[in-house]
């Protein structure tokens, strides 16, 4: 049987592609083998951005895998270290994660996509949550989906579940950026990569955590928060070298050597 997952490291960046053909759908060993990796990206300190990527020209995801279901996969059963598809539910990740779309990202391959920090696209891809027609929740993007495109917008995916071509995607600001083809989408990816793979790793750590815990909360508990150094990454960040390295570089007119400590 044919390899689901591969990885690759370079620069200190982890590239994760899905390769379950036709139509990458994911049962319950694939998400958990996903989750391990992107485990190892959570605890490794050498590893500073991942990708998310799937393999063949039409599907980037088709979500759950109804086969496996249908031979015994349960759709509650173990997903693994990291709910569905190893991400949407992994505690603790402060690393930047890019998801490169080619072809459908439906229900939760949709969803995976959704539980990136950046989505970049090619001109094929389109996104649909078609679980209500099988009477059934997309419940990751229930939650998610509301809060990254308008309301009325999102309630129609989930209610009709229709579905959403690249331009209309590009217009809600639901995508980064929109590459002509497979090619020219993940050197864009890399490219963007190898950039924050550079960056300050503490802030980004920081910026993730900041932005995950003030969902749900008021301004003002978020703000006491972050000046009370209640928040892991923020309390490492202001102590550190790279925060003095920051304002130092700026005073000097020089590009800053972060150092991730």
């Amino acid at each position: 049987m044919a390899q689901a997952i591969r990885t690759k490291i370079e620069d200190n960046i982890f590239e994760i592609t899905l390769d379950r053909p036709k139509a990458n759908a994911i049962d319950l060993n694939t998400s958990r083998e996903m989750g391990e990796c992107f485990k190892k990206f959570r605890d490794d300190p050498e590893l500073r951005v991942a990708i998310i990527r799937t393999a063949g020209d039409k599907f980037f995801s088709a979500g759950f895998d109804l086969k496996a279901a249908a031979d015994g996969d349960a759709v509650d059963g173990d997903y693994g270290v990291g709910g569905f598809g190893g991400l949407q539910e992994l505690r603790g990740l402060n690393k930047p994660v890019i998801a490169a779309v080619h072809g459908m990202a439906v229900g939760g391959g949709f969803e995976l996509a959704l539980s990136t920090d950046m989505i970049y696209a090619s001109e094929n891809a389109t996104f649909a949550l078609p679980e209500i027609k099988a009477g059934t929740l997309a419940d990751a993007a229930s939650i998610k989906l509301p809060k990254r495109i308008p309301y009325h917008i999102a309630m129609e995916m989930l209610y009709l579940g229709r579905w959403m071509d690249v331009e209309e995607a590009a217009r809600w600001g639901l995508v980064n950026a929109v590459l002509a083809d497979e090619e020219a989408l993940m050197s864009h990816v890399w490219e963007v990569a190898r950039k924050l793979a550079g960056g300050p790793t503490l802030v980004f750590a920081s910026i993730k955590e900041v932005v995950r815990e003030a969902e749900g909360r008021d301004f003002q508990d978020m703000m006491n928060r972050i000046t009370k150094r209640q928040l892991e990454t923020v309390d490492v960040l202001y102590d550190s070298e790279d925060n003095m390295e920051g304002f130092k570089a700026f005073s000097e007119k020089r590009e800053p050597q972060w150092k991730g400590k």
